[in-house]
């Protein structure tokens, strides 16, 4: 494996590469739901890129830039040990100028449910996935459903501005208790992970109505409420489609549950494809 730290390390060395390139970009604090899109992308394509990169423009005045769990040895040795051939980790210098270009994310889809709550979040986000995608020049990009606002925004962003980088969503990856895997759960006490699986059981509560025949969504959201109460705070409950449009029935098939809620001082996400 090999280890660049500039962009024009990685250039030269992208121009040595034959074959298809899958592309894995991360923020670090690598766990097992980084390492299933690792692996994806290594079973899929000839070669297999990571970026590890803790993107200042998408965290908010007062988050948790700072404190964002790093763990460079660590998330090192993962990436040898899933074969990956180059891992990308530049500084915010290598990655940003001073007067620096600008992305905007959609309008309405950037500024609902996860937008609402972090007006310009996404606009971080979208500006650097563009960048580490036209850096990569990768044939697949593996993201992972967890964060499904900002897997359909970086989908459309592919769309509108025609990569030919195909866009590949990941399934959630699961502690054996149910709890979303996250590089956030590292600020929960033992105590919290127990009330944060709330969040996953309000979920299943919800596929099991839907299962049953249940379809109208304001029924599975108050259903969804009474079996969160564990948690501190609920920020949102929402039911759409895979456009992100508001669903007053289920549609199987084009319909995602997402819930976001407080533990303690952590604000987790979670969501269910149906």
């Amino acid at each position: 494996m090999e280890i660049v730290r500039t962009v024009e390390a990685l250039q030269n060395i992208k121009k040595k590469l034959e074959g298809s390139v899958g592309f894995v970009p991360t923020m670090g604090a690598l766990h097992s739901g980084h390492l299933s899109l690792i692996q994806r992308a290594g079973d899929e394509n000839d070669h297999t890129i990571v970026s590890i990169f803790l993107n200042p423009t998408q965290f908010l005045e007062g988050e948790d830039l700072e404190s964002y769990p790093k763990r460079e040895e660590a998330d090192i040795k993962i990436c040898e040990l899933s074969g990956v051939d180059i891992l990308f980790m530049p500084t915010v210098d290598q990655m940003y100028e001073e007067d620096e270009l600008r992305i905007s994310a959609p309008a309405r889809r950037g500024y609902i449910l996860e937008g609402a709550k972090r007006p310009g979040h996404f606009d971080g986000m979208l500006q650097v996935v563009m960048k580490l995608l036209n850096l990569s020049t990768a044939t697949r990009a593996y993201f992972g459903k967890k964060d499904a606002q900002q897997l359909a925004l970086i989908i459309q962003m592919a769309r509108s501005y025609f990569f030919s980088c195909e866009i590949i969503p990941c399934d959630i990856v699961r502690d054996e208790q149910g709890l979303a895997l996250s590089s956030r759960n590292a600020y929960l006490s033992e105590e919290e992970k127990y009330r944060a699986l709330s969040l996953s059981r309000s979920l299943k509560r919800a596929t099991k109505m839907v299962m049953s025949g249940e379809r109208e969504v304001g029924l599975l959201i108050s259903e969804m409420m009474s079996v969160l109460k564990e948690v501190d705070r609920i920020e949102y409950i929402a039911i759409c489609d895979r456009d992100l449009q508001k669903l007053e029935t289920v549609e199987s098939g084009n319909t995602i549950i997402l819930v976001a809620a407080w533990v303690g001082e952590t604000r987790l996400i979670d969501n269910i494809w149906i």
